[in-house]
């Protein structure tokens, strides 16, 4: 049963078609045209451990708002429809695919053989070839001036919001209309999406940024894993009928708004003015931390345990309360598909199993970071994710 679930979402490895292959290259081809020529903000990353820091382009907005509108005019024209990719979305996923293999190799490649010195461009090389492909060898790579680590997932988030048009045309030629378990899950994940490029700059903060090299793991979990994995709800409500009580809807957008907010007036945000994100929120005041120890945190003076761990609002709460408020939005996406089929819950079960061994890698390299001051912020702050249980 669950085999054949599978197979209904159409995720299966097809030859790639030469029209999924060129879509998807001028795809990449023309945002990074749009980040290479558009305004930007520039916003600076963590300082590295020589003292140097990358400077990243925040225009994500600008590239999102202009590539929809060139589809847009495409789609009036007849040259292109969202309705082609939902039928060869199994071409376009073995073209990702594909593409993130060779992009990885040529990655490990050119890391290599790199001749940078700093800590962004130096090459750490292990020896194991199968090591070094999958975590990548270079801290930030980059081509024609474009953080090519920052831009893997921007478009990951960009082509996730696509195959999510995609859906829903689909659902709107086969059936007339869009159901309220497909309307939920489609305004969750937008409201996701563009809170992710609203607050782009404070992506510069996260672990896979600041931390991460640029491998194969990275390539595939943000050209292949965020989009076509992400999307696993929508293509399943396109085969399954799930009729949802006005109650049950209720409950998912509650749930959904736990997840991503918790009312603060005193702050301004732009999706929703009144309230403050759980998931971006913790993640905002991690960045403004970074870039100014002194700033305010929930209008009063953060508490800081060795001058460089927040002990205060979501970081005074549990150690990563923004796995909390990620953990709780991948329900709510999963929610409108039931409870018939475990095969919509696999990114949030997938998630939480993530982020408990991505917390206790995190762990450990803080125990070793920051020793005797870590160990006093765990006194301070006790619980790991989940506050009172764990």
């Amino acid at each position: 049963m669950l085999g054949m679930e599978l197979t209904n979402l159409h995720l299966l490895l097809y030859f790639p078609s030469s029209s999924m292959v060129c879509s998807l290259l001028l795809f990449l081809a023309s945002l990074s045209v749009m980040e290479y020529i558009l305004p930007a903000k520039l916003i600076p990353g963590t300082l590295l451990p020589d003292k140097s820091r990358q400077y990243y382009k925040c225009n994500g907005l600008y590239s999102l708002i202009l590539l929809l509108a060139i589809l847009g005019i495409c789609a009036k024209c007849g040259i292109f429809s969202f309705m082609i990719v939902a039928e060869k979305i199994g071409e376009l996923f073995t073209a990702a695919l594909i593409f993130c293999f060779m992009f990885s190799l040529i990655m490990y490649v050119t890391g290599c053989k790199s001749a940078g010195r700093s800590a962004s461009l130096k090459p750490e090389v292990t020896g194991n070839f199968l090591h070094d492909w999958w975590f990548g060898v270079q801290l930030n790579p980059q081509f024609l001036h474009i953080d090519l680590k920052f831009f893997s997932i921007k478009a990951g988030m960009m082509g996730w919001l696509f195959l999510n048009f995609a859906i829903a045309a689909k659902q709107l030629k086969d059936d007339g209309t869009l159901k309220l378990s497909m309307i939920l899950y489609e305004v969750f994940a937008m409201v996701y999406i563009l809170d992710f490029f609203w607050f782009e700059a404070y992506m510069t903060s996260t672990w896979d940024i600041i931390a991460e090299r640029f491998g194969f793991m990275l390539i595939f979990g943000d050209l292949v894993w965020i989009p076509f994995t992400f999307s696993i709800q929508g293509w399943w409500l396109l085969r399954h009928t799930v009729e949802l009580t006005k109650l049950a809807a209720a409950l998912n957008v509650v749930i959904f708004i736990i997840g991503a907010c918790e009312k603060d007036p005193s702050s301004f945000l732009a999706l929703p003015h009144i309230f403050r994100c759980l998931f971006r929120g913790a993640n905002m005041q991690k960045h403004i931390f970074k870039n100014n120890p002194s700033a305010p945190i929930w209008g009063c003076t953060p508490k800081v345990i060795g001058g460089k761990l927040l002990a205060s609002g979501y970081w005074g709460v549990a150690r990563h309360c923004n796995y909390l408020g990620d953990i709780l939005l991948a329900f709510s996406f999963s929610l409108p598909c039931g409870a018939s089929s475990i095969v919509p819950y696999f990114y949030p079960t997938y998630l939480v199993l993530l982020l408990l061994w991505r917390e206790k890698r995190d762990d450990t390299r803080c125990r070793e970071k920051y020793k005797e001051d870590w160990l006093e912020y765990c006194k301070v702050v006790p619980w790991r994710i989940f506050p009172y249980i764990y």
